[in-house]
């Protein structure tokens, strides 16, 4: 499998700020195969999956479907996919533990369990809310994953064969409507973020991926916000971007030092930003619905606003358009340097879940469990399919190597029980195929 190559050595000496550890000298660089989803959001962290795959059209509990597991307790973390593994955060009350699966690419048999935290659940929050809405990610060598458990925010890594490498609490965490936030694997570090409503304020943080030390640490305001870091290259250089608290942030995401920062977007943010090349595009939904367009030299310039309720599901930016499904049921396309509405479209039911972009096609998939799929078009809104499954979703879902993993809610003998599926045309099967794979 081609490895894609995202990070190089650093430098021998990294500028930090005062007081902060030193970081490593030398990282092993972070790659990953053609055919994997290694973190939140998938390679270019913005939505957008390989166009050099075929994935399912059309599917239902019958059609399509290369296998499906049983997942205890509930979550709604997206499947991280390396190798010949698939990954998942956990929260399963019954235990009163928070954990990471790990299942078999092709059939999907259960490997291991990767307990992070055995008891001190949070139950407060949002009635939408799981205890485990973080997505894992990867850097060649090791997993992370954020909880939150016993009124604050841990990172934990896991190596390949499910041993816990280190821990980090990361801050207080209180809550307001609970927490999703991921983990964005950089260069030498993983950063991590935990914005909360807490006397002492949120943070976010760079740790050293193979120790777990707090590499720099920058304090964020004492405001409620979800939203997960996200490292963009824009105006020549990456930049780690944060919206949300009534602000919008650059940091230099080797050393936490803020590029720059104005007011706007709005206090409680869920969707994570994508670009044009030119600026960054926040949304929020509390307490007002904001869409803007930020130019990301530092300049401060606000191109476009408007007051669309882009809430929860993130954006994708392609081709100088901007595409949205909108939590109210629609799905919406713009011009991005202008912020024009080019379309509107009626797709119907509540929207979490974040849109995927494959190719020419985006799939979308409701709380009510309908996936739409629709032409990337900026002409006029094309639906192409619709696919119900299951009576829940909340998990955005992982497309990669022409195969969907969606996590699915069903209603078993009146009880609810999640399922992680493999969707995909049989012809794309590696191995056998097990269409109800045991826990």
């Amino acid at each position: 499998m081609r490895a894609i190559v995202l990070a190089i050595l650093l430098l021998s000496v990294a500028q930090v700020p005062a007081g902060a550890e030193k970081p490593a000298a030398t990282a092993e660089a972070i790659s990953f195969g053609t055919d994997d989803w290694p973190w939140w959001r998938g390679p270019g962290r913005n939505g957008i999956a390989s166009a050099d795959q075929s994935p399912p059209l059309t599917w239902s509990e019958t059609e399509n479907v290369l296998w499906k597991v049983p997942v205890p307790g509930r979550g709604h973390g997206s499947a991280t996919v390396i190798g010949d593994q698939v990954f998942l955060a956990v929260a399963d009350p019954k235990r009163d533990l928070q954990s990471v699966l790990c299942f078999d690419r092709h059939t999907g048999e259960r490997i291991w369990e990767a307990i992070a935290h055995k008891g001190n659940l949070e139950t407060k929050g949002n009635k939408k809310a799981s205890q485990a809405s973080s997505t894992v990610a990867y850097d060649s060598q090791r997993l992370f994953i954020n909880f939150l458990n016993n009124g604050a925010i841990f990172t934990t890594a896991i190596d390949m064969a499910g041993e816990q490498l280190w821990q980090t609490r990361i801050s207080d965490y209180v809550v307001h409507q609970g927490y999703g936030s991921s983990p964005a694997p950089y260069e030498h570090l993983v950063i991590v973020g935990a914005d909360n409503k807490g006397e002492s304020g949120g943070a976010i943080a760079g740790l050293d991926r193979a120790s777990g030390d707090i590499v720099w640490k920058h304090l964020r305001p004492a405001k409620p916000n979800y939203s997960s870091p996200i490292i963009l290259n824009v105006a020549g250089k990456d930049q780690l971007f944060l919206t949300g608290c009534d602000k919008v942030t650059s940091l230099d995401p080797l050393t936490g030092k803020t590029n720059w920062e104005i007011e706007g977007a709005t206090t409680e943010c869920v969707t994570s930003t994508v670009t044009d090349g030119v600026h960054i595009f926040t949304s929020g939904g509390y307490p007002k619905n904001h869409m803007a367009a930020v130019v990301a030299d530092g300049s401060g310039t606000v191109t476009w606003e408007n007051t669309v309720r882009a809430y929860v599901p993130s954006m994708l930016c392609s081709d100088g358009y901007l595409y949205a499904t909108l939590d109210g049921g629609f799905a919406t396309c713009l011009e991005s340097a202008t912020g024009k509405e080019l379309w509107k479209s009626r797709l119907g039911g509540t929207f979490s879940s974040s849109p995927v972009l494959v190719g020419d096609r985006i799939y979308a998939t409701n709380e009510e469990g309908t996936t739409f799929v629709f032409k990337a078009s900026p002409d006029a809104f094309e639906d192409l399919a619709r696919n119900r499954l299951g009576e829940s979703v909340f998990a955005t879902p992982t497309i990669c190597g022409s195969r969907i993993y969606t996590r699915v809610t069903h209603q078993v003998d009146e009880r609810r029980q999640e399922f992680l599926y493999c969707l995909g045309s049989r012809g794309t099967a590696r191995g056998p195929v097990r269409a109800d794979a045991r826990e």
